[in-house]
């Protein structure tokens, strides 16, 4: 493999928006490291769907809220290709839990979603902090949440977890600049498997139908939508860090319902 092709990280990338950031960057060029928790049959299907656009991609197993697989991710990137030139902190997890129902949801519960959505985007930076530097230009982005700002989201832990992915992404825009720049990704409804396989496809389209009809763009986003944006933050916005950028159709700025 050319060692000039850039070379990316997308946790949590066998499914949903993870997937989608992979392939179109696998179609402009980059090198790509698939991660995934559970299925490897799942994320080889992704290698070979980046294979066939011509980039290079390895699918690598790993609990990205154990820092020990978080390096173990960055090396397996530099073993590969000796560089990392962009890392997007995607994996997330939730509980849903309706916000009224205070009983349903735990204290183990909080620990489980911010280690996933919170410590482990931390804990990947870190891993990969010193490759993204010595390219510089490194960029890293975040999956946040529209549920950050409203407090809104499939429970009170998952909406409090993205807002502190918001308030760490300003942290790290500040440490690693100037070669690396930092931004969050805030979308609003997704329609994802993680959606269809928490409602069941009939509400999570009903959902994703409510949901357009309070935004000014009248729709709902697709994971390729999020996945455009992520290439953007990555490619295409030189002098932007620290920034949280909403992917929602316009959803944000209505009332919260």
């Amino acid at each position: 493999m050319s060692k000039e092709k850039r070379v990316a990280i997308v946790t949590g990338s066998s499914s949903g928006i993870g997937e989608a950031t992979v392939l179109a960057l696998a179609g402009r060029g980059w090198n790509v490291v698939v991660n995934y928790s559970k299925s490897v049959e799942a994320a080889q299907k992704v290698v070979a769907a980046c294979v066939a656009k011509g980039a290079g991609a390895i699918a690598v197993q790993g609990d990205v809220s154990v820092d020990a697989d978080c390096r173990r991710l960055a090396q397996s990137a530099l073993d590969k290709w000796g560089r990392i030139d962009a890392l997007v902190n995607n994996a997330g997890s939730t509980k849903f839990v309706a916000h009224n129902k205070l009983e349903d949801l735990s204290g183990e519960d909080f620990l489980r979603i911010y280690s996933t959505n919170v410590v482990s985007a931390f804990q990947m930076s870190r891993a990969c902090a010193a490759a993204l530097k010595d390219t510089g230009h490194g960029a890293i982005v975040n999956v946040s949440s529209i549920a950050a700002q409203w407090g809104t989201g499939s429970s009170i832990a998952y909406g409090a977890s993205k807002g502190a992915l918001n308030s760490m992404t300003y942290s790290l825009a500040r440490v690693l600049g100037p070669e690396v720049r930092v931004n969050a990704v805030l979308p609003g409804y997704v329609d994802t498997p993680w959606q269809r396989n928490a409602h069941g496809a009939e509400k999570a389209a009903a959902h994703a139908a409510r949901y357009a009809s309070h935004n000014p763009l009248q729709a709902a986003c697709s994971a390729e939508d999020v996945a455009e944006s992520i290439v953007w933050l990555i490619e295409g916005a030189p002098k932007t860090t620290g920034q949280l950028v909403y992917v929602d159709g316009g959803t944000h700025m209505a009332v919260p319902r």
